[in-house]
């Protein structure tokens, strides 16, 4: 049995390849993928905010409460604040998304390009406006109820949407568009299916935004006869009733943090992986 002539270490064949008679490990196998939403960001803020919330609710039920704050804090009145809340915010946002993200689309095609810094100055001024200045003059225009909170909020939170699109629209290499076009797919073609999934996250950081803008914004909609849980904070300052101000205030905050988690949740599962940072 011939053996194969011993050879200095580390002298390889031609382009460097080790001899065939050498002896190689395999290859390890790639490591597996890491969890996208780990269990901490699942369980955690929601723990917080339950601990929170039943704090609020055993507070509430052992404080003393007369008439006007126990009138104030019904049941049925609670629920249907805080209802007409998270419908503000999701209809709100719904508009914002149907404008904002069609028009930053629009504002990075060649023929509108040019108008995207005025586009942006004009959305600037929506939301540089004072909220409550805004809606007052919303009022006068469109008089009073939950429509007219509803377009205030959206000129208040198209913003970061709009800003966002046409940014992260922008930074997308053009050698890859051409690249797209170069291999026959259409301009629809190569919009759906190479620029918004590299847009993904920028957008959605837009839209993570704009949704906790909503839910602040929502409360100032009583002023305008849209309700929400603004009705609970404005009768417990009116009323000078501490647990309506405080129940209302909580709501609110444990509703903009819900609706923040959410939102990050949404936006790691539909970033794809290959644009994900380390």
């Amino acid at each position: 049995m011939s053996t194969a002539p011993e050879r200095p270490p580390g002298e390889r064949g031609t382009g460097g390849l080790p001899f065939p008679d050498e002896e190689t490990e395999p290859a390890p196998p790639p490591a597996p993928a890491p969890h996208r939403i780990t269990w901490q960001k699942l369980v955690f803020l929601p723990a917080v905010l339950a601990v929170v919330l039943l704090v609020t609710f055993l507070w509430i039920t052992n404080v003393h409460l007369d008439s006007i704050a126990k009138n104030s804090l019904d049941d049925g009145n609670v629920r249907l604040r805080l209802w007409q809340h998270v419908k503000l915010t999701a209809i709100s946002t719904f508009w914002v998304l149907l404008v904002a993200v069609p028009l930053g689309i629009a504002l990075t095609r060649r023929g509108l390009s040019r108008a995207a810094p005025l586009v942006t100055a004009v959305a600037n001024i929506g939301q540089a406006t004072p909220a409550i200045g805004l809606l007052a003059l919303l009022v006068i225009w469109l008089g009073i109820g939950p429509s007219t909170a509803i377009a205030g909020m959206v000129i208040y939170a198209v913003l970061p949407v709009l800003s966002n699109t046409v940014a992260g629209l922008r930074a997308i290499d053009p050698q890859l568009v051409e690249a797209a076009r170069g291999i026959g797919m259409s301009a629809p073609g190569t919009l759906g299916r190479v620029e918004l999934p590299l847009a993904v996250p920028l957008i959605l950081a837009g839209v993570r935004t704009a949704l906790v803008l909503n839910v602040g914004t929502a409360t100032l909609a009583t002023f305008g006869g849209g309700g929400g849980l603004g009705d609970l904070i404005t009768s417990g300052i009116q009323t000078q009733r501490m647990p309506v101000l405080v129940l209302g205030s909580v709501l609110t905050v444990a509703l903009a943090l819900l609706v923040d988690w959410l939102a990050s949740l949404a936006e790691v599962a539909l970033t794809p992986r290959g644009l994900e940072v380390g």
